[in-house]
C-alpha cells in the first residue's frame, strides 16, 4: 500500500473531531504484551522486556530493562559501554524514554555513564525537564547515584586510532547485520511497546555515528525524530542515518500517518517515501528505517535500502526477526 502525503492529510480532513489523542480511551487489541525493536539484536532486550513484565514490572520499566541491555553489551560498539567514539575519543551516549502520556526524559552527549537510558528516565522522573545534555546531563547522573566509568574499551579505541590513519566519515548501510545473525554489528537500539491495557511506551538509545564530530547529536533522543508514542493512535521509532530522519521529524510523521487512518507499515512506508524525494541522490548508500506499532499491537516496518530487520514478540513472549520492505523492492 502506498500512503501519499495527499492521502494523509485527507484523511486528517475528513475527520469530523479533535479529539486528542489522551483523551482517547485505552484501545482492545493484543491479549498479550507486544515489544518491538529494531535490528536482530532486538531479540536480547525484547526477552529482557518480557522478562521484567512477567516480574511485576510497569512497562516503563521494561521498556528500560530491555534498552539496557544493548547498553551493557560490549560487542556492541553503537550503543553504551563499547561503543565507538567521536572523532576526539570521546564515547558520547544520547538517549530517550517515553510514555503515551506526555512523560519523556532524554539525554545527549552524555559521557561516562554506561546506562543512557536510566539517567533519561531519571531526568523524566526527577525534574522538570525534558532533556538534559553534555556535561550537565554527566554531572545530574553523578548527583542521582549513577557510577561514572570509562567507556572506552581497548577494541573500541583501537578502532579510533585505526580510522586516525584516514580520518574517513562514511556511514556504511545496514553495518548492523553485515553478516546475517552476528552479534558483532549493530546500531542504534529503537524499543516501542504496548501492554496489554492499551498503554504505550517506548525508548532508543545510541552512541551515535562512530567517529562523528564531537558534540554531534542524531535522531536517536530527540521526541519526533528517533521516536514518538502517542495515546490511543502508537509509537514509533527510527534507525540509520539519523541527520534524514531530524530533517523530516521522521518518528512524528509516521505517527501522524497513522492518526489519519495509515496502518502501523504504510505509516513507515509514506515517511520513507517522502525522506527519498525530498533529498534525492544525497541519500545514495544510505539507510534509513521506520518501526512502528499502531494502538492494538500491530506490528510494521519500511525502509529505504534492503537489510533493515527488527524483532517482534508474540503471544508465547518469544520473539520472531523480519525482514522489512524497502524502497528497491
Amino acid at each position: 500500500m502506498k500512503l501519499t502525503r495527499r492521502a494523509a492529510l485527507s484523511g486528517i480532513a475528513a475527520s469530523t473531531a479533535a479529539t486528542s489523542a489522551s483523551a482517547l480511551p485505552r484501545s482492545k487489541g493484543a491479549a498479550y504484551p507486544v515489544f518491538a525493536s529494531t535490528w536482530d539484536f532486538g531479540v536480547a532486550a525484547n526477552d529482557a522486556a518480557v522478562a521484567k513484565l512477567a516480574a511485576g514490572g510497569t512497562l516503563i520499566d521494561a521498556v528500560e530493562a530491555g534498552a539496557r541491555v544493548p547498553e551493557a553489551d560490549l560487542s556492541n560498539h553503537s550503543v553504551g559501554k563499547g561503543g565507538y567514539p567521536d572523532r576526539d575519543g570521546h564515547v558520547t551516549l544520547d538517549a530517550v524514554i517515553m510514555d503515551d502520556r506526555g512523560h519523556v526524559g532524554a539525554v545527549a552527549a552524555l559521557e561516562d555513564i554506561t546506562h543512557a537510558v536510566s539517567v533519561a528516565r531519571a531526568v523524566m522522573e526527577r525534574t522538570p525537564h525534558t532533556f538534559l545534555v553534555g556535561e550537565g546531563a554527566r554531572q545530574f547522573a553523578l548527583a542521582n547515584g549513577f557510577g561514572a566509568e570509562n567507556l572506552l574499551t581497548p577494541e573500541a579505541e583501537q578502532a579510533w586510532r585505526d580510522w586516525l590513519r584516514t580520518s574517513q566519515y562514511k556511514p556504511v548501510p545496514n553495518i548492523e547485520n553485515r553478516a546475517p545473525g552476528s552479534i558483532n554489528n549493530h546500531d542504534t537500539l529503537g524499543f516501542i511497546a504496548r501492554s496489554t491495557n492499551g498503554s504505550l511506551a517506548g525508548a532508543c538509545t545510541t552512541s551515535g555515528m562512530a567517529f562523528k564530530m564531537h558534540g554531534r547529536v542524531g535522531d536517536s533522543p530527540q521526541v519526533g525524530s528517533g521516536l514518538f508514542v502517542e495515546a490511543g493512535v502508537g509509537a514509533a521509532t527510527a534507525t540509520g542515518v539519523g541527520e534524514e530522519v531530524v530533517r523530516i521529524a521522521g518518528t512524528a510523521r509516521v505517527v501522524a500517518n497513522m492518526r489519519a487512518g495509515a496502518s502501523s507499515g504504510a505509516a513507515c512506508r509514506e515517511a520513507v517515501e517522502h525522506i527519498s524525494r525530498l533529498r534525492g541522490d544525497a541519500l545514495k548508500d544510505s539507510q534509513v528505517g521506520f518501526l512502528a506499532m499502531d494502538r492494538h499491537g500491530r506490528v510494521g516496518a519500511f525502509a529505504l535500502l534492503p537489510g533493515f530487520t527488527y524483532a517482534v514478540s508474540g503471544a508465547d513472549g518469544r520473539s520472531r526477526i523480519f525482514r522489512s520492505p524497502n524502497l528497491t523492492a
